[in-house]
């Protein structure tokens, strides 16, 4: 179900961070089979997401299946063919800063125009049975982020991996307690002191999503602090 994910400021991080059954979710065993398969729509949503789980593993495949070049459609500072470039570098960077170890493949598929069967179709080759495949939840809220989960939840079901979900922006439209949210899935991953700094310095290395690319209102910042401030946790969720 797509959310009104881009307007006003959503649900603020004190109040999750007040929410007492967040303190009473599993903790999230870290002893996967192998290095995973983390599937992100647009480049940082991998970083956002599970960034803290990918330092503290030191391995992980990434697969981005977008460049990202949507993000300021009414840009008037960069194309979208810039903006791909821009968005592939930081990522980058960004998995150079986690010390992750690992191959990226990119599908090149159009940001807001997801295939979903070409999805599936690049992940199963990537999967086995039992390994962790970390892709966005499938009602994020977001129409890429949710036909990337349907994608990797259809290439587990094909493969027997292990499919393990991670929300992006719920936390901006669901409140606690949200109805339509599988709260009963959440898994609860903490992070070490050194895996918080790396998630850090890695969201850091995304400035064209987290600072505006000029002053014109068609370059304001996707990510403004109190989004961030929902991904400076000291634990990432999944649902698994």
């Amino acid at each position: 179900m797509v959310r009104p994910i881009v307007v006003a400021t959503g649900t603020d991080e004190s109040e999750w961070a007040s929410w007492p059954a967040m303190k009473g979710w599993p903790a999230f065993p870290l002893d996967p089979p192998g290095p995973p398969l983390v599937v992100a729509p647009h480049p940082d949503d991998e970083i956002l997401g599970v960034a803290g789980l990918m330092a503290m593993l030191g391995e992980a495949e990434v697969v981005a299946v977008t460049d990202g070049e949507a993000s300021h459609p009414g840009s008037t500072v960069h194309t979208r063919a810039e903006l791909a470039a821009i968005r592939r570098a930081e990522t980058d960077e960004a998995l150079a800063r986690l010390e992750v170890d690992g191959p990226v493949h990119r599908l090149g598929q159009a940001d807001g125009g997801i295939d979903e069967d070409a999805v599936v179709a690049a992940l199963v080759p990537l999967l086995t049975p039992g390994r962790w495949c970390l892709a966005t939840w499938r009602e994020d809220g977001h129409p890429d982020h949710e036909r990337v989960g349907r994608a990797a939840a259809r290439a587990c079901a094909a493969t027997g991996a292990r499919l393990l979900e991670y929300p992006i922006w719920t936390w901006h439209w669901a409140r606690p307690d949200d109805p339509d949210v599988p709260w009963h899935r959440a898994r609860v991953i903490d992070l070490t002191p050194a895996a918080i700094a790396a998630k850090s310095a890695a969201i850091a290395a995304f400035p064209s999503q987290i600072a505006p690319l000029g002053p014109d209102p068609a370059d304001a910042a996707i990510l403004p602090p109190h989004v961030l401030a929902r991904f400076a946790r000291p634990f990432e969720v999944v649902f698994g």
